[in-house]
């Protein structure tokens, strides 16, 4: 009898501020070859807008990247870059919000969304544009600020003034001071050129659901700094309507509610009210890698985050590939750095089970420093388990 080959597909994202995706599925592969050493693997590392996404499609795309030096978040000058892809068509740039204005950029002691600028996104995207690209897609995640994309509009020739025509102090808890935007000064290339916007369609610039609510306590928003920014981002809303988005044509989106609108603190929003246009991430981002067709081959799939929660199933990566791999009947695993409240909610998008990477309480620092070797270690165990299943089903046919 002819032995089966094991086909397992290792889709993970990357964990912020740790490891890349890439590193995160040569981890996941480590530990499969410990117990299964001739496993047919398909490494197949995801990006979603965060961290890491520029360089993933540059590589991808027979691209490179091009570094910049830019306004950090805290406003501090960032080495930072952009990527420029291949292939035919007009020249298409990656700007990677995360690269000039992510919470990794942000020291834990200066975290208030308050104050931190999305000022090096308009920068990136001006450097593209100086580059020669007419087609510019930013990837949105694993941002640092709240500010509605307001700093990223004054870096591309926006004036935002509040009742006494100063100039808006950077970060969205000015935002309630707004008055006006004088769009006059707004870089002309933006007409000619085509801005998309990866962002997670679930994200929302206002409301219940506004994204200084869900995300500004996660980058250091006290309850009282949370109100005050979402009331700066309804203002800002307000007045990019009336200002700015008229001029980029009619069928521009609610900038309140649209879906992505509250893309990385809102920058989904700013942007949007220059003409850009709000895509699902990974109807952009997954392009090209024939994802489908590579999982419904695999006989298993092993996907990864570094925080299994509630918000797992609202856009995430593993999700989404829980959701595919589900249509083509083939299950899957999620191994998480975390696993918070709300974390049993992936079953009912096609995850099978779940587990924690981390063998031992300890400290944040030591657990990001390890994640690599834990990730091969949690692999390894669920192989273990896997294969003892099996075992235990042969001994019991009937067991099934």
């Amino acid at each position: 009898m002819t032995r089966h080959t094991h086909r397992i597909a290792i889709a993970p994202s990357g964990f912020k501020e740790s490891l890349s995706a890439a590193r995160v599925a040569e981890a996941i592969a480590t530990g499969v070859r410990r117990v299964i050493p001739d496993a047919d693997l398909d490494l197949i590392p995801l990006v979603d807008g965060g961290e890491g996404t520029a360089e993933a499609l540059a590589l991808a795309g027979g691209g490179r990247l091009v570094p910049v030096t830019a306004t950090g978040p805290v406003g501090d000058p960032v080495t930072s870059h952009f990527a420029l892809l291949g292939g035919p068509g007009p020249l298409t740039a990656v700007v990677e919000m995360a690269a000039v204005a992510g919470l990794a950029l942000v020291p834990p002691d200066r975290r208030h969304p308050g104050a931190t600028t999305t000022y090096g996104v308009g920068e990136l995207i001006r450097a593209a544009l100086d580059a020669g690209a007419r087609r510019i897609l930013v990837g949105c995640g694993d941002s640092g600020t709240s500010d509605g994309g307001a700093g990223a509009l004054q870096a591309l020739g926006a004036r935002l003034t509040d009742r006494h025509g100063r100039e808006l102090r950077p970060g969205g808890g000015a935002l309630h001071e707004l008055e006006h935007i004088d769009p006059s000064g707004l870089d002309p290339r933006l007409a000619d050129a085509e801005l998309l916007v990866a962002c997670n369609p679930y994200n929302v610039l206002c409301g219940k659901r506004g994204v200084a609510r869900v995300f500004g306590p996660q980058k250091g928003a006290t309850p009282a700094e949370v109100e005050l920014l979402s009331a700066g981002l309804e203002r800002l809303a307000a007045v990019l309507t009336r200002d700015l988005a008229p001029a980029f044509g009619a069928t521009a989106p609610d900038l309140r509610t649209a879906p992505g609108t509250g893309a990385s603190g809102g920058l989904g929003a700013g942007l949007a009210s220059v003409g850009a246009r709000l895509l699902p991430r990974y109807d952009v981002l997954l392009d090209g890698l024939d994802l489908d067709a590579r999982l419904a081959r695999a006989d298993f799939v092993i996907t990864a985050e570094g925080a299994l929660d509630h918000q797992t199933v609202r856009g995430k990566i593993p999700a989404e590939v829980a959701r595919r791999a589900q249509a083509a009947g083939v299950p899957v695993l999620v191994l998480a750095g975390t696993i918070g409240p709300g974390a049993q909610d992936v079953r009912a998008v096609g995850v099978d089970a779940y587990s924690a990477i981390l063998p031992a309480p300890m400290t944040l620092v030591e657990a990001i420093g390890r994640s690599g070797e834990f990730l091969a270690d949690a692999s390894e165990r669920a192989m273990r388990i896997m294969a003892l299943g099996t075992r235990l089903t042969r001994l019991d046919p009937l067991a099934a």
